[in-house]
């Protein structure tokens, strides 16, 4: 038996102290790192001037992007076609899901107040026409850093009117009022993601996490505005049923979320949740077929299918996503 892989503690430009990778030392760094399917394939396209320009500007801006701090599989894609999704409010999370690689600590009401201009002139710079913005949770912001993204979303729309904007937010701890100020903001699509199923929400996600609140936040989202398009994202290869799954369909469209995106679970360290099993890509074409049975106006589906990945293809709405 292999020894139990050690918390590593880091520190931040900023000061902010953190658990990297959002994971301590546990026993699952004794289950040994799966061996990936031949349908597992990950593109190493790092030569050209797109890549280069986007992790040029990030670093020098100290910009965050999920790309990095989730372990991406699609970075050198995505970079290389010029898109990348940025995540406000810096790269330390206060939660700790098992399946994700960003950091977790406290930052103690840290933000980097030029972080919206920041953001704006770097997607005015690379002609980017469709921005999707992520962020850390949160909960040490009384509201959650809702008005500092709302911040983000306005000041590029503020270069440019016409660029499209995504946003993929927290929870805020399901604060209404944190909702409406970024729903309120010049948004296309709103994004909460759902994870996983119902039975697997907790340990799968930080405890203050929950499947019921995510779907309160869709539902709130929509209420208020009818007209932006919501969204969600279920990882697959954790332990979900057929049915599960179904059934999480099934709740989205009650609270008429619109888009649905499915990948596989890959294990960022030895130190987060194990993979259950490997999701053919056969399996995930019947999801896929399966989700636009529900009602749903785009299901993306497919083994590295994350829920940002080729975001402005999905609003083509003919299932386009891949």
């Amino acid at each position: 038996m292999k020894d139990i892989i050690p918390t590593v503690k880091i520190v931040n430009y900023a000061g902010v102290r953190s658990i990297k990778d959002g994971m301590k030392s546990n026993a699952y760094s004794e289950v040994i790192r799966e061996k990936k399917p031949k349908w597992i394939r990950i593109s190493a396209n790092q030569n050209n001037r797109s890549f280069e320009l986007i992790k040029e500007r990030t670093k020098n801006l100290k910009l965050s992007t999920v790309c990095e701090e989730a372990k991406c599989p699609n970075l050198s894609e995505c970079w290389s076609r010029g898109t990348a999704t940025f995540m406000v409010m810096g790269d330390t999370c206060t939660r700790a899901c098992q399946f994700c690689s960003v950091n977790t600590g406290n930052p103690k009401g840290w933000l980097d107040k030029d972080e919206p201009k920041k953001i704006a002139k770097t997607v005015q710079e690379m002609g980017i026409r469709y921005v999707v913005l992520t962020c850390v949770t949160r909960d040490d912001l009384s509201d959650g850093g809702a008005q500092h993204f709302a911040e983000t979303v306005n000041a590029i729309k503020a270069v440019d009117e016409n660029i499209e904007v995504e946003v993929l937010t927290s929870d805020f701890d399901g604060d209404q009022s944190a909702i409406n100020t970024i729903v309120n903001s010049p948004i296309k699509v709103f994004a909460q993601n759902i994870e996983t199923v119902e039975r697997l929400t907790h340990p799968i996600r930080d405890p203050r996490a929950g499947y019921k609140k995510t779907m309160e936040v869709l539902k709130h989202a929509k209420e208020i505005n009818e007209n932006i398009i919501t969204k969600s994202s279920i990882i697959l290869g954790l332990g979900e049923s057929e049915q599960e799954i179904y059934q999480t369909f099934e709740d989205l469209r009650k609270y008429e979320v619109d888009i649905v995106t499915l990948g596989q679970y890959l294990r960022p360290t030895l130190n987060h949740h194990p993979i259950d099993r490997w999701v053919t890509p056969e399996e995930f074409e019947i999801y896929r077929k399966k989700g636009l049975e529900y009602g749903f106006l785009e299901v993306v589906s497919g083994p590295m299918v994350r829920s940002s990945y080729r975001a402005e293809r999905a609003l083509e709405l003919n299932n386009a996503g891949l």
